[in-house]
């Protein structure tokens, strides 16, 4: 998949198209329209389902030095005035202030963020992976398209992975699009040149084994 496809293919999914339209104005810096609705767009399509099929919300992240919450309540109270008539649920984060809630809420610290696609590297599968610029429609996907191409969701192996909150997302995904392997089997091959490298997933557990 090109970057060029899954920019044409997100944006047939008209909450998406039109969240993208409607966010510079909020004037909001480093803004991004990120995951689930993205790449899951693309799912749907490829299952012949409606754009919208199992989109849970809409995320939206944004990067302000100013942590407070006030701040970050009144971003969320002019997204609610611009995108009422949506009737989709919009959610939009400062991504600055992730370490302040991230322990609280999931057990485990949470690094200090420099820029809103720091977090979209640590989303727990690179099928997630990817974001779209709001002011200019770039895409960042820092593992690339093929997992989300080829329906795949894998572990990603980063600090803060958490094995049974990615069996919950696999679990909820499975059960939207059954194409999907089950979160048991054991998936995802890469081909780079003549190395394979293969991630086993077992019941949520990773191995990483690379053969020439």
């Amino acid at each position: 998949m090109t970057e060029a496809e899954f920019l044409a293919a997100i944006q047939q999914n008209p909450f998406n198209a039109a969240l993208l339209a409607r966010l510079p104005v909020l004037g909001l810096p480093d803004c991004w329209l990120v995951s689930g609705s993205l790449f899951q767009t693309v799912w749907n399509l490829q299952c012949d389902l409606a754009p919208t099929h199992g989109i849970k919300d809409y995320d939206i992240f944004y990067f302000d030095p100013d942590t407070s919450w006030d701040a970050e309540d009144a971003v969320i109270a002019r997204g609610r005035d611009v995108f009422a008539d949506l009737d989709v649920e919009v959610e939009i984060r400062n991504q600055a202030r992730v370490h302040l809630w991230y322990e609280k809420k999931f057990g485990a610290p949470y690094p200090l963020l420099l820029r809103a696609t720091d977090d979209i590297d640590r989303f727990l599968s690179p099928c997630s992976q990817v974001g779209v610029r709001a002011n200019d429609l770039a895409l960042y996907a820092p593992k690339g398209l093929d997992d989300v191409a080829a329906m795949v969701a894998r572990p990603n192996p980063v600090p803060n992975y958490d094995r049974g909150r990615f069996l919950g997302k696999a679990q909820r995904r499975q059960a939207r699009w059954p194409r999907l392997p089950s979160p048991s089997e054991r998936s995802a091959a890469r081909f780079v040149g003549a190395v394979v490298t293969v991630a086993l997933v077992d019941d949520g557990d990773i191995a990483i084994q690379t053969y020439a």
